[in-house]
C-alpha cells in the first residue's frame, strides 16, 4: 500500500516522527516538495535528527529516500546533511538516495532575493530567507537551473549568464545592492553537480518501477496544508503545492497509485511567522504550552505562536486531501490544563461561519466560537496503549473525530519514536 502523510494545519504537526514510524514497514520514502526552509526533528533513544531535505527514512537500514523533481534543493544544505550523517555512522549511498535530476537548484542569488524582498515588503510574510520562493519563481519563469544542469557544464554556463544578466540588474536598479559575478558560482556549482552526480536519477521511471514490482511508498511534504500555495492562508503560504494533491506533480506518480492519506495534526495548533491565527493563545498561556512543546523551529529556531485546536480549519484540510485516518501529536503537552478549548465556527459582523473563509479580510477578522471540554490534568507522558489514557482524553479525541469526521489512528504522547500510541 501507498501512503501519503501531509500536515494538516500550518506545518510543525509533528509529520517527522509520523514518517520515521511509517517509514519502517514502507519500501521506499518519498519526499515531494518544500525546500530546506522545512525542519522534521526524529528522537531515536538519546539522539535527536533535524532532516531539512533528506526524508527521514534514511535512518532506517535497507530502505530508500527519493527527492522528487518537487522538491527544490540546496546543494550545499543536501552535502552537509549528507556528510553529518556520515559523521554519525550512517553512510547514504546511491543505493539508499535518489534525487530527481528535475528538482530546481536553490541559487546564491535566490537567498540574497528572498531577504531582500522581505525587507521592501509593508507586509512581512514570514520567510526563512533560505531562497525557496525565488527558486520556485524562477522555475515558473522558465529561467530555473535543475539538477540535471550542474552535470553539463556547457548548459549551466548558459543558463546562469542569462540569470546574472538578470538578477545583477535587479540587485543594482531596484535594491542597490551588489551584483554576482559569473565565473565564482559557475565553478562552485559544477563542484556540487559532481559529488551529487552518483545520486542524481529518473526518479519518476525509478518510483513507478519499484510501485509495478510491488513496492510500497511513503510519501512525505513539508510544511501544512495551510501553507500551500492555493490552499493556504495567502500570501503568507510557501511557494509550492504542500497538499496530497502535489504528489503527483512532485514525483510523476499518478493519483491512482496513492492508496491512502494520513493527515498529521497536532492536540492543538501552531504556526511561524506571520498571518491570520484566529485561535492564537493569550501571552500567559502561549508561554506555558510553548515551554513544554519545545515549539521552536527545528530550522531557524523562531518561537511559534501557539493556541487551540482549530475544528474548522483541520476539517477543510481533511476535505482538500481525501484524509482517511488522523495522527493527533503532542497529546501529553495538554496534560496540566483543567479545560481545553476547541473552536467549532468563526464569528465575522454577528454571523456564525462553519465553513473556512477564502477572503483574507474576512478571516483576519473573524473571532473563534469555542466549545470547553474538561482537561483531565494527569499524565499522558509515554502511554502507548489507548486504554490507559484518561478518560477525559478519550472524550477529547472522540470529540475531535466527530468534529472532523474522521477516526483517530495515531495519538502520540511524547517525542522519542516508541512514545505513540496506534489504536
Amino acid at each position: 500500500m501507498n501512503i501519503a502523510v501531509v500536515g494538516s494545519q500550518w506545518g510543525d504537526e509533528g509529520k517527522g516522527k509520523l514518517i520515521d514510524i511509517l517509514s519502517m514497514e514502507k519500501d521506499i520514502t518519498v519526499r515531494y516538495q518544500g525546500g530546506n526552509n522545512a525542519g522534521h526533528t526524529v528522537c531515536v533513544g538519546d539522539k535527536e535528527y533535524v532532516f531539512h531535505l533528506l526524508p527521514s527514512a534514511i535512518l532506517h537500514k535497507n530502505k530508500v529516500c527519493v527527492i522528487g523533481n518537487g522538491v527544490v534543493v540546496d546543494p550545499m544544505i543536501l552535502i552537509r546533511e549528507i556528510q553529518n550523517l556520515k559523521a554519525k555512522g550512517i553512510n547514504v549511498t546511491e543505493k539508499k538516495l535518489k534525487l530527481s535530476g528535475l528538482c530546481h537548484v536553490i541559487m546564491p542569488y535566490h537567498r540574497i532575493l528572498d531577504g531582500l524582498r522581505e525587507q521592501k515588503r509593508k507586509n512581512k510574510i514570514g520567510t526563512t530567507g533560505r531562497g525557496i520562493g525565488p527558486c520556485y519563481a524562477d522555475k515558473v519563469a522558465r529561467c530555473g537551473i535543475r539538477m540535471i544542469d550542474l552535470l553539463n557544464p556547457r548548459v549551466l554556463k548558459d543558463k546562469l549568464e542569462d540569470n546574472l544578466r538578470e538578477k545583477n540588474e535587479i540587485f543594482r536598479k531596484v535594491y542597490d545592492a551588489k551584483g554576482y559575478g559569473l565565473k565564482k558560482t559557475y565553478e562552485e556549482y559544477l563542484e556540487y553537480g559532481k559529488i551529487l552526480k552518483p545520486f542524481i536519477c529518473n526518479t519518476v521511471i525509478y518510483i513507478n518501477d519499484q510501485i509495478d514490482k510491488g513496492k510500497s511508498v511513503l510519501f512525505e511534504g513539508a510544511q501544512g496544508t495551510f501553507l500551500d500555495i492555493d490552499f493556504g492562508t495567502y500570501p503568507f503560504v510557501t511557494s509550492s503545492n504542500s497538499i496530497v494533491g502535489g504528489i503527483c506533480s512532485g514525483t510523476g506518480v499518478a493519483p491512482t497509485r496513492i492508496n491512502k492519506s494520513i493527515a498529521c495534526v497536532k492536540a492543538y495548533t501552531t504556526r511561524v511567522g506571520e498571518g491570520p491565527f484566529p485561535t492564537e493563545f493569550s501571552s500567559v498561556l502561549m508561554d506555558q504550552i510553548r515551554k513544554k512543546g519545545n515549539e521552536f523551529g527545528a530550522t531557524t529556531g523562531r518561537p511559534r505562536r501557539c493556541g487551540w485546536f482549530d475544528s474548522v480549519l483541520v476539517r477543510y484540510s481533511v476535505i482538500i486531501n481525501g484524509i482517511s485516518e488522523l495522527a493527533i501529536m503532542k497529546l501529553d503537552v495538554l496534560d496540566e490544563l483543567e479545560e481545553i478549548q476547541i473552536c467549532t465556527g468563526y464569528k465575522y459582523k454577528g454571523k456564525v461561519y462553519k465553513e473556512f473563509p477564502m477572503d483574507f479580510e474576512k478571516l483576519c477578522g473573524v473571532k473563534p466560537v469555542y466549545e470547553a471540554v474538561p482537561g483531565w490534568n494527569s499524565s499522558t507522558y509515554g502511554l502507548k496503549k489507548y486504554a490507559d489514557l484518561p478518560k477525559n482524553a478519550k472524550s477529547y479525541i472522540t470529540r475531535l473525530e466527530k468534529l472532523l469526521k474522521v477516526g483517530v489512528k495515531y495519538i502520540s504522547t511524547g517525542p522519542k519514536r516508541d512514545e505513540i500510541i496506534v489504536r
